[in-house]
């Protein structure tokens, strides 16, 4: 059974830094897109980064988060400097074998890690 599971999430301090970390478990997804999406209390799960090949980026945390995979490890990482408190929010790690945009174009998820961000 194919699994993503993040790790790397906890309570900071507004300005702070976290990194994330996304290991597929049963399958490498070297040919995927991979990606993070994030949901807050109440609101829809949104788009904030992916990678496959180039990078891209929601305007929220663009200049702030980066992206990377490391595929000899079959790893995903969001790095996630100058941390806001509106970047509080489970963030979810996301797979899909063509664009990954949009939460309904992810074929797989991870079961979420929490960040959350002081003010």
């Amino acid at each position: 059974q194919v699994q993503l599971v993040e790790s790397g999430g906890g309570l900071v301090q507004a300005g702070d830094s976290l990194r994330l970390s996304c290991a597929p478990s049963g399958r490498a997804f070297i040919s995927y897109t991979m990606g993070w999406f994030r949901q807050a209390p109440g609101k829809e799960r949104e788009f904030v980064a992916a990678i496959r090949g180039t990078t891209f980026y929601a305007s929220a945390v663009k200049g702030r988060f980066t992206i990377s995979r490391d595929n000899a490890k079959n790893t995903m990482y969001l790095q996630m400097n100058s941390l806001k408190p509106e970047d509080t929010a489970v963030y979810y790690c996301a797979a899909s074998q063509w664009g990954l945009g949009r939460p309904q174009d992810a074929q797989y998820w991870g079961q979420g890690t929490q960040v959350t961000v002081s003010s």
